[in-house]
């Protein structure tokens, strides 16, 4: 479904669980980025209702997800720590058509969030079905459903509006793209390093 080219090593786990702190904390601000992602999109495409309001609710969604990961981090005696540089998502960011028309900008915008969208999903049913704590394999799970429909969501829209853009060769671009950059990562415990 996601059509990811390059799964991440399921030893990655090991590594994000021999620092739970610091994987939940990643985790967390990559929420909070998420939700403030979707903010973006709708400040540049305020003119798209059905857009705004999907995107409304899943930002919203994204910042309950960053209080529900920091309510994890208090109940174990972690701290949030502060804000983590996230490069995968930057190195993605370069792929994106930074001119041509704004339906262009917008499609890369929102292929550009689902490719994030599906590599964390991909991230997520790895530690769902491989981390030996089972409250963190439950949230995952769920986590990951919710980021599958994120993923979906992000694609419809880049389909729905982007009549003047091949939708699919731009997503393989960017699958290909990603499975250049992702070989770099899956060594530290961050949920994209």
């Amino acid at each position: 479904m996601l059509g990811l080219k390059l799964a991440t090593d399921p030893r990655w786990v090991d590594i994000a669980e021999s620092n739970l702190e610091e994987i939940l904390t990643d985790h967390a601000w990559c929420e909070q980025k998420a939700a403030t992602n979707a903010i973006t999109i709708i400040t540049l495409n305020s003119q798209y209702t059905d857009l705004v309001t999907e995107l409304l609710e899943l930002a919203k969604e994204e910042i309950e997800h960053f209080q529900m990961v920091h309510d994890i981090i208090k109940e174990r005696g972690f701290t949030l720590g502060r804000e983590r540089k996230d490069s995968y998502v930057n190195e993605l960011y370069k792929f994106m058509n930074k001119g041509g028309s704004q339906i262009q900008a917008m499609v890369d915008r929102l292929l550009f969030s689902a490719m994030i969208e599906a590599r964390s999903c991909e991230r997520f049913k790895l530690l769902s079905e491989n981390i030996k704590d089972p409250e963190l394999a439950k949230f995952y799970h769920e986590l990951m459903i919710s980021e599958a429909g994120h993923y979906t969501l992000f694609i419809g829209f880049a389909r729905k509006y982007g009549q003047d853009v091949d939708v699919d060769k731009r997503w393989k671009e960017l699958i290909d793209f990603e499975a250049e950059v992702i070989q770099r990562y899956g060594k530290s415990e961050t949920i994209h390093g």
